[in-house]
């Protein structure tokens, strides 16, 4: 969040006790935040590097449709892969001052539990879009795929046993995020980078090295969603054949009747 700078000027001077009184009344509870200063000091402002993101380029007003379908995706995805990467910070902070290997086993399975109890009904409640975007977007703010963390928190076979389940959905623990060649990944960064700059999700930069303000450059922000295009015209086209087998069953039992 912005930080409000505020500078207090004090003026050494003797005055009465009533003005000084009025003095420490105009001070704000909250100081901690602000910046006091008297004439002459020179202060120095460090501020965050804003980037500025070149206006999307949409081949169609249809393509915009989908990019909003999708980018309710990311914004159902992205807070549990950051509260997993903030808890996967504070876990390893605290692991760093347990000095005993007993204490750090116990201590790394009740935040264990504690991680599976905030995730598991919320995944799956999840679908397979949200899945896998949840999945690279672990990766994005960890440094570190699903697998890799899973492998750390638990046993091999444990890593090899969550894989398994996560491929019976067409899903893999192992993917990785890449938006400089990957196109989904580039979508998945073009509506964080928006969302962060319009305060709609709060920032939490990546752990991996890539630069984001080059690669929309290379890419002429172009927006490219026919996967989904073409996912959503399979899907209508199995709901229309399902459609056309149940009438004519109703047609068969009619006849029949």
């Amino acid at each position: 969040m912005k930080k409000l700078l505020y500078i207090y000027i004090v003026f050494i001077a003797f005055s009465s006790f009533s003005q000084k009184k009025e003095e420490l009344d105009s001070i704000p509870p909250n100081f901690e935040d602000y910046i006091f200063a008297k004439p002459g000091d020179t202060i120095t402002v460090q501020l965050n590097a804003i980037t500025l993101l070149p206006k999307q380029n949409f081949k169609s007003r249809e393509d915009i449709r989908y990019y909003l379908w999708f980018r309710r995706k990311v914004f159902k995805a992205y807070p549990y892969a950051k509260l997993a990467s903030t808890r996967l910070d504070s876990l390893n902070a605290r692991l760093s001052r347990i000095t005993t290997n007993s204490k750090r086993k116990k201590y790394t399975k009740q935040i264990q539990k504690y991680i599976e109890g905030e995730f598991t009904d919320q995944i799956k409640k999840m679908t397979r879009t949200e899945g896998r975007i949840l999945i690279k977007l672990i990766h994005r703010q960890t440094g570190k795929t699903a697998f890799d963390n899973i492998k750390e928190l638990r046993s091999g076979w444990k890593a090899f046993w969550y894989n398994t389940t996560a491929n019976v959905f067409d899903l893999s623990l192992k993917q990785e995020y890449h938006p400089a060649v990957e196109n989904e990944d580039f979508l998945i960064e073009d509506i964080l980078q928006r969302a962060f700059q319009d305060e709609i999700l709060k920032r939490q930069d990546s752990k991996l090295n890539f630069d984001f303000a080059k690669i929309i450059a290379l890419k002429k922000a172009t927006i490219n969603v026919e996967v989904y295009k073409a996912m959503f015209a399979k899907m209508r086209k199995k709901r229309k054949k399902k459609k056309r087998k149940t009438i004519s069953s109703s047609s068969k039992i009619n006849s029949k009747s």
